[in-house]
């Protein structure tokens, strides 16, 4: 499956959820509170900007934000709501692509970066976040943690979600560090909609020196956008990375 097949235009014109799911207030509000006090004034590059779901309301919030899409069907989706103008956005991979800058803030968020299927590709990634950011700037990334204690010998999925219109499951190929989430939309006449994306998955220790090869310390890891607690029982984690100041 490659990325460009997969965000196509049925994907873009399902991907939003108004008010619901990581569209819901409460996700996305704590999101992009925490984005805008991280960026200290300075503008913000997105990479995987999508549809605008964090990069509109951010850019409302008063801070300028360009974005970085590998899909011409999401950034079309993502022009129903914003101008070029308002966030511009440069067509291409987010581990080479090049946006005018600089930036103090450069964030990728909902597991994005993992959609980079090589490590080598998600140290590039890194790279182009340090290449883009002034000194003292951000790189924040918001991940999963791989569910591989959930794995008993011999099993390769889990079930990570089911209600009685949702299931999503994950298959995991642990020799490559890959898995494919499968995603089961039903309707209300049981008729089941499938939809799946492959990921690299990134242990945070892997994370962190994936950044120290670019240049970045870690500043924070927390479990979520409102500060709780890294632990060791945490699903996912909003990692800040920050390259020193200049001299």
């Amino acid at each position: 499956m490659q990325q460009a097949q997969i965000w196509n235009a049925d994907t873009a014109r399902r991907y939003d959820t108004p008010g619901t799911g990581m569209f819901a207030p409460e996700t996305l509000g704590p999101t992009v509170d925490r984005l805008a006090h991280l960026a200290e004034g300075g503008a913000a590059l997105e990479f995987a900007v999508g549809t605008g779901r964090v990069a509109v309301p951010l850019a409302e919030r008063g801070v300028p934000v360009t974005g970085i899409e590998l899909s011409p069907a999401m950034a079309e989706r993502l022009r129903t709501k914003a101008d070029e103008a308002t966030i511009p956005v440069i067509m291409g991979d987010m581990a080479t692509a090049v946006a005018p800058g600089p930036y103090s803030l450069v964030y990728l968020v909902y597991n994005t970066i993992s959609n980079l299927l090589t490590q080598a590709e998600q140290v590039e990634c890194f790279r182009n976040a340090a290449r883009h950011l002034t000194p003292g700037g951000r790189f924040v990334i918001e991940l999963w943690v791989p569910e591989l204690r959930r794995l008993p010998p011999g099993r390769t999925a889990t079930v990570w979600q089911s209600d009685p219109d949702y299931i999503a499951l994950d298959t995991y190929d642990v020799l490559r560090q890959h898995v494919v989430s499968h995603h089961f939309h039903i309707d209300e006449t049981q008729q089941a909609q499938l939809f799946r994306s492959p990921h690299r998955y990134i242990w945070p220790a892997e994370l962190d020196l994936m950044a120290q090869l670019a240049g970045f310390a870690l500043e924070s890891r927390h479990a979520d956008w409102e500060g709780a607690e890294f632990t060791a029982e945490s699903r996912s984690h909003v990692s800040v990375y920050r390259l020193p100041q200049a001299r």
